[in-house]
């Protein structure tokens, strides 16, 4: 890909502004705020689009920083490029009302969709990580994320083992993780649920326990008293016979009456009816029979209205069908307790059970750890793979970043491993030299090689290298080294700086290159 022209409508502190570019290196010079970064961040804009944050993110993004100076509801732009051996032409408006874009072949007129991928296939799969990872450079941002080594995996993916194809490594593993963790969250939903139930279980089956403990007293007291009253039964069929025997010999008469009394009374209305003359005898008879028989009438009330004993008070109080009654009920109570009581302890032994179910790990528990486990395996087979795959291609990323470490530095170093994760380490004389122990400058040219190493590996479609304000800790002779290589192995160079040694150097070495204004 080589870019050919920018029309800048309305971005930034730009308003209808037009920049021809061709090939080779091209220098614009400009000092600090004349928009150098601008036109950079232009670029990137029209291949990838800018998309404004949300909530306090939004105030200080890139959309909000290049919103145009004038008239801001006017901010747009066009590019035309040339890729594949074809020229095309995008436009976009970047105003989050009515943004939209429009990619046209300028050969035949074909309307591309953006949409759909077609630039993105124009500018060889790269997406806006790995521009920024390789070929755009911009103020003291060499050094690159994690993300280019996420796309260096997935390109070793795609290119050895899909031939090509377009495997997200990335995206697998991001998935793979995700479907991991909704397992555990769906497992981590039953067994509290689970637990809930049990916790549940446990609470009902302690108030029926305390219920059992319950009624087995109850049960326990019933018998009791079943046991007193039918011992006071016995007993007082006891001492009723014992009573009876007693109360007869103190009162033997039903009146109450003694024999001797009765005797004395015949004998006194007897006597007088041979001591005395008719017919007072009989007149004194009468009179001592009426005498002896009221004395009789009243002690036969004086019997009746006695003070009863005990034992007559006793039997007086409970009659033998009350006491029949009253056992025959603490009987009825202790059958129905003793069957309330089975009924509890088997309800009892069932929750028991359902509690010993629960703590057992059911089939849907048991599906999802086998999922879990699957998608674990599954991700340390695709990690295996990986690496496998990775280590293929470190080795090419390794032999092209130390071609060109090698030519930048002057053949100090001339060897650059890359490893895990981008570690980095530099080799000089058989040592193995830490990026971490080395100068600032040296490092700066480290992640140049990386970055150009890089894009060799991954792109199908060269980019123009864009460096903004790149070199400001190169030295002389390292900047020299890294224009010579940028001339002999890049296409399209578009260097913005506000330093003039790039200008003299180039001139110095008769390196060809056009000078663009920047304001």
């Amino acid at each position: 890909m080589q870019i050919a022209e920018l029309v800048i409508k309305n971005f930034g502190k730009f308003t209808e502004k037009k920049i021809r570019l061709s090939d080779g290196i091209q220098l614009f010079y400009g000092e600090n705020e004349s928009g150098k970064s601008t036109i950079h961040t232009f670029i990137k804009g029209m291949l990838f689009g800018m998309e404004r944050k949300r909530g306090r993110a939004s105030s200080n993004d890139t959309f909000t920083r290049y919103e145009p100076w004038e008239n801001p509801n006017y901010y747009s732009g066009s590019m035309r490029f040339e890729s594949g051996g074809k020229h095309f032409c995008i436009r976009r408006d970047f105003d989050k009302v009515s943004k939209k874009v429009q990619l046209i072949c300028e050969d035949d007129g074909e309307e591309l969709s953006v949409e759909n991928g077609d630039l993105e296939i124009l500018l060889g799969g790269v997406n806006a990580a790995s521009y920024e990872n390789t070929v755009s450079i911009g103020q003291l941002k060499i050094e690159t994320d994690r993300t280019l080594a996420d796309e260096l995996r997935d390109f070793a993916t795609n290119y050895y083992a899909g031939g090509g194809g377009d495997m997200n490594l990335t995206g697998a593993f991001d998935q793979l993780k995700e479907r991991r963790k909704e397992l555990e969250r769906q497992l981590k939903a039953v067994l509290q649920k689970k637990q809930r139930q049990r916790e549940h279980k446990e609470q009902e089956a302690s108030y029926i326990w305390r219920d059992i403990h319950k009624l087995r007293e109850e049960q326990r007291c019933l018998e009791k008293e079943i046991t007193v009253r039918q011992e006071q039964e016995r007993e007082k069929a006891e001492r009723e016979t014992e009573n009876k025997g007693v109360i007869d010999e103190i009162r033997p008469e039903k009146w109450r009456i003694h024999p001797l009394e009765l005797l004395v009374f015949a004998l006194i209305i007897i006597l007088p009816m041979f001591l005395l003359h008719q017919p007072w005898n009989y007149l004194i008879a009468i009179i001592l029979f009426l005498s002896c028989g009221i004395y009789v009438w009243n002690r036969m009330k004086v019997g009746k209205k006695r003070e009863k004993t005990e034992p007559e008070k006793l039997l007086e109080e409970i009659t033998p069908e009350e006491e029949k009654a009253s056992i025959e009920k603490l009987k009825w109570e202790l059958a129905h307790t003793k069957e309330e009581l089975k009924d509890r302890e088997i309800e009892y032994s069932n929750l028991q059970e359902q509690i010993a179910e629960l703590d057992e790990l059911d089939d849907s528990v048991k599906g999802i750890e086998k999922e879990c486990a699957s998608v674990q395996f599954a991700a340390n087979k695709l990690e295996e793979l990986s690496r496998k795959l990775e280590s293929k291609m470190g080795e090419e990323l390794n032999a092209q970043v130390s071609s060109i470490i090698r030519e930048i530095t002057g053949g100090k170093y001339n060897r650059l491993v890359v490893e895990d994760q981008l570690k980095m380490s530099l080799i000089s004389e058989g040592r193995k030299i830490p990026v971490s122990q080395v100068s600032r400058g040296t490092i700066e040219q480290i992640y140049f090689a990386l970055r150009m190493a890089a894009v060799d590996v991954l792109g199908r479609e060269e980019l123009p290298v864009i460096l903004d304000d790149t070199f400001a800790y190169y030295d002389d002779v390292r900047l020299e080294n890294t224009l010579k290589w940028l001339a002999m192995n890049k296409k399209q160079v578009l260097i913005f700086t506000c330093q003039k040694r790039e200008e003299a150097i180039l001139r110095k070495l008769h390196i060809p290159y056009k000078k663009g204004a920047v304001g």
